[in-house]
């Protein structure tokens, strides 16, 4: 079964650096015909356990910077909403699925596609895979930036970053090559096995 390459959502989150972790930033952005299109969705999210000092070392949020925000859930509706039935896409897209699944009962996703393993497979031999890596290698950050007015794990620049890495590798492709590397991508077909 092939996947549908039309609407895709990219999807990142930063979390509380808990046991489980919880969502404190939660960033959406559409990609319509291998395009980035202006339909995204941010929101900081405010834990219930609050911001352990470790993850504020990564993405620089602390309790405070979430005091006034939302709970997850006061905006699960909302993002069950705009995820229902859309392949989702991401880096490591495994973390965004499981806190995700976590944080959201009421949604099951269907298609995960992971840009680490569709840039592993498409462009091997690299030096590193890491996202911000990644971007500078494929010249893709300060594009990333422009658009954001965000830097690295921003949820918001890690979105658009993935968005933009995901369009360059699959630009490419046949259709064929791409349905190829979609399915060998997708953490969640059962050929691949059990990743969750």
């Amino acid at each position: 079964m092939g996947i549908e390459i039309e609407r895709f959502w990219v999807v990142d989150v930063e979390g509380s650096g808990g046991s489980p972790p919880e969502i404190v930033e939660l960033a959406m952005l559409e990609v319509e015909n291998l395009a980035l299109t202006e339909n995204k969705r941010h929101w900081f999210v405010q834990p219930e356990r609050g911001i352990q000092p470790a993850a504020t070392r990564i993405h620089g949020l602390t309790d405070d910077d979430v005091a006034g925000a939302p709970s997850i859930d006061d905006i699960a509706d909302d993002v069950v909403v705009w995820l229902e039935g859309a392949p989702i896409v991401g880096h490591n897209v495994k973390v965004e699925v499981e806190i995700l699944k976590r944080s959201l009962p009421d949604w099951t996703p269907s298609v995960a596609i992971d840009t680490l393993r569709l840039a592993k497979t498409l462009k091997p031999g690299l030096a590193s895979y890491g996202l911000a890596n990644l971007g500078t290698e494929f010249g893709l950050a300060d594009q990333a930036a422009q658009r954001t007015g965000a830097q690295h794990h921003s949820a918001l620049y890690d979105t658009t970053l993935a968005a933009l890495l995901f369009v360059h590798l699959l630009s490419p492709l046949t259709s064929d090559e791409r349905q190829t590397a979609l399915r060998d991508a997708n953490i969640l077909d059962p050929r691949q096995g059990s990743l969750l």
